[in-house]
């Protein structure tokens, strides 16, 4: 049971990766907006960079992580059969 409920936390397939890489730049350009008002000037345009770039990053390891599960998945099927 508790596998079934822990299946729904893993991302599967690029689809869904793209969703959530979606979901987190909403997040952090709500979050950067939120900085332009509080530190008006440089202050708040670099640390609304700062969360736009962390989506980047993030994004890119999710795709990258992807690969290298299918990748290491094809290459155990190769291996097994």
């Amino acid at each position: 049971m508790l596998r079934k409920l822990a299946r729904l936390f893993v991302i599967k397939t690029r689809f869904e990766a793209y969703l959530i890489i979606y979901a987190l730049a909403l997040g952090a350009t709500a979050r950067g907006t939120a900085y332009l008002d509080q530190y008006p000037g440089w202050g708040g345009k670099l640390l609304f960079l700062a969360c736009t770039g962390a989506v980047f990053l993030a994004g890119a390891k999710i795709l990258d992580a992807l690969r290298y599960e299918r990748e290491r998945k094809q290459a155990d099927d190769r291996g097994a059969g």
